[in-house]
């Protein structure tokens, strides 16, 4: 057994792309391993900003011999037959050929042994086609050369049991010949013309720091090379280096670091050597909204904030150098002091002027904005969502109305100011900020803040009630507008977060419990939309109900409820009332759970069955009430009383929305019908007596699809 191991080293490959590239990388050569019947024990991928790197564990030598039997035509079939068979098995004559009766006939059967092949014959192949077939985002051509890959690629070091293996990577030219297929640009190092990378033993070190070629024989020494070149191989180690090293920094001037796990996810994919530095932010920039601060240093320099004690953003940051200095990185925190300041003075700006306008005064721009060109523009949503808010708000316990109005109005108008449009990812949070400064109460101040959220499954529910009421408005108005309009998502694309949205809605009213008919808002979401050529609103509520089933299905399949259920409750029709779906789902489950449930299910399925049979059979319906006096066995008799008695006890609890109650009601049809179908026999030779047994059969089915359409529950 030997060692893999394999680097791509290339121009910088963009942060967010190389995780997935190493894990690419492993899957591509560890599939070409198990197809060329190569086993191997382990395999282990990396990620650098310049390189992505496997080693493989347990790798034999040479992979094994094969037999492979393949059967042919009937022997006597005609000669083009025959001869298209011997050619797809690599034969030339029938007599290499065997003659077996399999049983049904006399066939020709080939046996063709494949000895194996040593594993440094088959690596470069593997090792060329994996590198061809990486699926990156987005890929580009440099030079002369026609193949395209992430960022340049300089060099391939590809070493197995300690020694460079004989392949090259064609990365084609004016000099490559056109390509056919893929094995157009697999070759060998010995036919490689100029625009050949050929494979190797040797790597580079850090940019700047260490930028000499070195060879390495296997992955510890190529590991512990790089360490000495200023390269650290893992990620894991970068990203623990990067936060011990920043939090010390901030320790030490009595700061914590404000957590940020995707921004520390996504520096570790720009430095290879992480230095963690600590600049200052100028005192005049700090009287700006925190969050304008942290978006700035977050999103375009990649910086870290830092707290005080009391939880406050401090005039602190956190930048991550890839590189040591002389000067104990002075003049790199200097510069990025300089860069913050320029942008954060514009930020201050913005600040500054857009204070100065009244938010009322946004309207008018808004005109202006496009929401969707079959839409209208944002400011004919604002005026659908004055409505719409509204009259959510009578469904939400404590919200008032004309605040709610009102709030809706000013919803969007920080879309127009300076500070928007210079960091659109603070739309709602700025509104909020420009709100209170021109003295707007509090509630409705956050409710502009909240109304976009959540965001997404990990993003906090607005709760307040005005902020829940406008939330939920304009999700709702997004989402009957582009269902109107046919914008529906379609497998993975959903260019208008519409999925997200209805996430949205579901969360704020199960959150939230608001009792309210979801279909019913819908319409009244369609009839304020002032637009030609929509959809019907009674198609377009009845598409989002079915869109928000399933998405109801993705929140609650984290809660452990299964899709079966949620499934039989909606099949009732005319069910909408999210929280009530949510409660009978809930005691349907824990009904279903019991003995009692188990086995009513399984009596439920086998009367609807025999039902269902007989009046497919008879060409009519069941459905009428069984007749007590034809009733000549006394287990019929107890059945028809505990169906009554049921079906009394269960309709006004179902009404009550007394699910566990109702779910106990029925529990006590199970001995009655085990003695039922123990002792009565349905197909009696009396016609009457018959009919009347499928009557109460179906008895049973219309009690329990009451309270949910027990045929789509499954096991």
């Amino acid at each position: 057994m030997a060692e893999l191991l394999v680097e791509l080293f290339s121009e910088d490959i963009p942060a967010r792309m190389q995780a997935r590239a190493a894990e690419d990388l492993r899957r591509l050569i560890t599939d070409g391993l198990t197809a060329a019947g190569l086993t191997f024990s382990r395999a282990e991928g990396h990620s650098t900003p310049r390189r992505l790197a496997l080693v493989v564990d347990g790798v034999p030598e040479r992979s094994p011999d094969v037999r492979e039997e393949k059967r042919g035509p009937r022997v006597g079939a005609p000669e083009g037959a025959i001869q298209g068979f011997l050619k797809s098995v690599g034969l030339t004559d029938v007599r290499q050929c065997e003659q077996r009766d399999s049983g049904k006939g006399v066939f020709w059967f080939a046996v063709v042994e494949k000895p194996g092949r040593a594993a440094a014959e088959v690596l470069p192949g593997i090792i060329q086609q994996a590198i061809l077939d990486m699926p990156w985002p987005k890929s580009m051509r440099w030079s002369d050369n026609s193949q395209r890959w992430v960022r340049p690629l300089h060099s391939i070091l590809a070493l197995f049991g300690g020694k460079a293996l004989d392949g090259a990577f064609n990365l084609g030219g004016p000099e490559a010949p056109p390509r056919q297929d893929s094995d157009a640009n697999l070759c060998l190092a010995a036919e490689a013309p100029a625009n050949m990378l050929r494979f190797g033993a040797r790597t580079r070190g850090h940019r700047f720091l260490a930028p000499d070629a070195f060879e390495v024989s296997n992955f510890v020494d190529y590991k512990e090379k790089l360490r000495s070149a200023c390269v650290i191989l893992d990620r894991d180690e970068r990203k623990a280096k990067i936060k011990a090293d920043a939090e010390a920094l901030a320790t030490r001037e009595g700061l914590s670091i404000s957590p940020d796990d995707g921004l520390l996810e996504e520096v570790a994919g720009l430095v290879e050597w992480p230095v963690v530095l600590m600049g200052a932010i100028d005192e005049q920039f700090m009287s700006i909204p925190p969050e304008v601060l942290t978006t700035s240093m977050r999103t375009h320099q990649k910086y870290f904030a830092t707290l005080q004690s009391n939880g406050a953003l401090a005039s602190r940051f956190i930048v991550v150098a890839n590189t040591t200095t002389a000067d104990g990185g002075a003049a790199v925190v200097a510069g990025n002091q300089r860069v913050l300041r320029a942008r954060l003075s514009d930020a201050k700006f913005f600040w500054d002027q857009d204070r100065k306008e009244a938010l009322h005064r946004n309207l008018t721009p808004l005109r202006d904005v496009t929401f969707h060109a079959r839409l209208g523009t944002v400011f004919d949503k604002v005026a659908r969502l004055e409505e719409l808010a509204t009259a959510i708000a009578a469904h939400v316990p404590g919200a008032d109305r004309v605040m709610a109005s009102h709030a809706a109005i000013l919803s969007k108008t920080d879309l127009v100011t300076g500070m928007v449009g210079e960091l659109p990812e603070l739309q709602g949070v700025m509104g909020r900020y420009y709100a209170l400064a021109a003295g707007e109460r509090r509630e409705v101040a956050d409710a502009l803040a909240e109304h976009y959220k959540p965001l997404g499954p990990n993003d906090r529910c607005p709760t307040a009630s005005l902020s829940v009421a406008l939330a939920l408005a304009d999700k709702i108005d997004t989402l009957v507008g582009f269902f109107a309009i046919d914008e529906k998502p379609t497998g993975s694309k959903d260019p208008y977060a519409l999925r997200r949205a209805a996430l949205g809605v579901i969360r704020l009213i199960l959150e939230n419990s608001l009792r309210v008919r979801l279909g019913g808002l819908l319409l009244e979401a369609h009839a304020l939309y002032r637009v030609n050529d929509l959809a019907p609103a009674e198609t377009v509520a009845r598409q989002l109900l079915d869109f928000t089933a399933d998405r109801l299905k993705v929140v609650l399949k984290d809660r452990g409820v299964r899709h079966d259920l949620i499934d039989a409750v909606f099949a009732l029709g005319g069910e909408d009332d999210l929280v009530r779906v949510l409660a009978r789902v809930s005691a349907l489950q824990g009904f279903l759970g019991s003995d009692d449930g188990a086995n009513l299910l399984t009596a439920y399925r086998r009367a609807s069955n025999i039902v269902r049979i007989e009046e497919k059979k008879d060409g009519r319906s069941y459905d009428d009430l069984p007749d007590a006096a034809l009733f000549a066995q006394p287990e019929e008799t107890a059945l028809g009383v505990a169906l009554s008695m049921v079906a009394a006890e269960a309709t006004p609890l179902l009404a009550a929305e007394n699910f566990a109650g109702c779910m106990a009601a029925l529990a006590q049809l199970r001995r009655p019908l085990d003695a039922f179908f123990d002792r009565v026999t349905v197909n009696a030779d009396r016609a009457e007596l018959r009919v009347n047994r499928l009557y109460l059969l179906a008895q049973i089915r219309t009690i329990l699809n009451a309270v949910a359409d027990f045929s789509r529950i499954e096991g």
